[in-house]
């Protein structure tokens, strides 16, 4: 299917019902990272500079958890990076980004901005948004030299469906998707990868671009062809639009820290959990992985930037507390003595075959050298909620409960399961996006 043909003409109906059941989790569980995002300084900065600086003017829409009037743009830049501050968001492994970070914020800001209802339609926007955003990662990957943030491609599927949902022509449309491209992000992930600080992965930066680019192109504004999408080499990326559901190819993370640092966590909480182990037993941990991983270095972390973007110290807290959650990447942890020995004891090798693996798959084998001389060896390990192997639809929920009602409270939390998880199923309701969208925009409560 040609690309307008995708981004304007598809329907409800033509989305596979698995599809649309993924798109559903995925909603949900982005809804619960957001509501764990509020907790943090970053995600407090940006709504408020959101507030000051993207004031409503013709169009006017909220910010999530907070509910200050703001213009698209800006809501879409202070979702994005409120997601992206609790860094438990769904991912793909070929554009080693994030789709949802950005899509969810976009579709919220039109919702709101143009006076949308339709549940039918809000999932097909989230769905169309997972298509164009990855396919426009995966181009941006094989045509660019540098290792881009997620915001540099996370523009076009931001200003395609701004395109959708102002009805634009074919004309208009390539503007729009040319402007996004042109003014995205082109942010080099590994410099925060070194230096883990605020600017992060550029969703939001790339959310308020594309918004942005959407309603200059519906005033005439002019941009660049997208080469993304426009490009002969890749053409096979497109070819395959609503036959090939790039949405469910999304994997969903079990605890709020970089991927590429999972591997080695899960296999310490196996180990842990295999052998009944506690972490005064533990003389060090010893971990084989691929080089992105050992790249995230810092061990001994001062902000919850730093803790997310680090493989030792979630390493080191899960072995600890056999859990990694919000507080084990917040500041209350930081202090902790045991995580901190083991953190900074922790001995890194790079394997070849596994750097081969990459970013296909991300690998880590670890080994417990215990106090009493015994070596236990995890084997080859992968973090769990890989698309291979989906986490179960009440594992999702479970890690949404556990991210929205310390923040929510139970009533609002499960207002908001039920509205999501009931999209699209009453044929031409809207009551579950005005419980969605009033929930979502709501101002969240002293004690909340």
């Amino acid at each position: 299917m040609k690309f307008n043909d995708f981004l304007h003409g598809l329907r409800f109906g033509d989305i596979p019902e698995p599809v649309i059941e993924r798109t559903r989790y995925l909603l949900l569980d982005l809804i619960g990272v957001a509501a764990a995002g509020t907790t943090t300084d970053m995600s407090r900065i940006i709504r408020d500079h959101a507030a000051g600086m993207f004031g409503p003017g013709s169009r006017r829409t909220r910010l999530m958890f907070d509910g200050r009037a703001v213009s698209p743009a800006g809501a879409a830049l202070a979702g994005g990076i409120s997601i992206d501050s609790m860094d438990g968001h769904d991912g793909h492994k070929l554009t080693k980004g994030h789709a949802g970070c950005g899509v969810l914020p976009s579709v919220l800001a039109y919702f709101d901005a143009e006076g949308l209802s339709d549940e039918r339609e809000f999932l097909t926007q989230m769905a169309i948004g997972y298509e164009v955003a990855t396919r426009a990662g995966i181009a941006l990957h094989r045509t660019a030299c540098d290792y881009h943030t997620s915001g540099a491609w996370v523009a076009i599927a931001a200003a395609a469906l701004g395109a959708r949902t102002l009805g634009l022509g074919e004309a208009a449309t390539r503007e729009a998707i040319g402007i996004a491209e042109y003014h995205g992000p082109r942010s080099q992930m590994m410099r925060c990868i070194d230096y883990p600080t605020m600017v992060k992965d550029g969703s939001g930066w790339g959310a308020m671009a594309g918004v942005s680019a959407a309603y200059l192109a519906a005033s005439g504004f002019t941009g660049a062809p997208a080469i993304t999408v426009e490009a002969p080499d890749v053409a096979d990326l497109w070819g395959d639009l609503g036959s090939t559901w790039r949405v469910m190819e999304q994997y969903i993370k079990c605890f709020p820290v970089c991927r590429w640092a999972q591997p080695p966590l899960q296999a310490v909480l196996n180990l842990r959990a295999a052998h009944g182990l506690s972490s005064d037993q533990v003389e060090r941990i010893e971990v084989e992985t691929f080089h992105q991983s050992v790249r995230l270095a810092c061990r001994s972390p001062k902000t919850t930037e730093e803790a997310q973007y680090s493989t030792s110290f979630p390493t080191a807290a899960g072995m600890v507390r056999g859990r990694v959650g919000t507080e084990e990447v917040s500041e209350a942890a930081f202090s902790d003595p045991e995580i901190l020995r083991l953190s900074e004891g922790m001995v890194f090798t790079e394997r070849d075959d596994f750097n081969a693996a990459f970013p296909a798959r991300r690998l880590a084998e670890v080994t417990l050298v215990l106090k009493d001389g015994r070596r236990l060896a995890s084997g080859v390990t992968e973090a769990r909620g890989d698309p291979e192997a989906p986490l179960p639809a009440e594992e999702m929920v479970e890690k949404y409960r556990g991210l929205a009602e310390p923040v929510l409270g139970a009533e609002r939390s499960g207002r908001l399961e039920a509205a999501v998880l009931g999209l699209g199923i009453s044929s031409g309701a809207d009551r579950g996006v005005a419980s969605l969208l009033s929930d979502v925009f709501e101002p969240l409560l002293e004690g909340d």
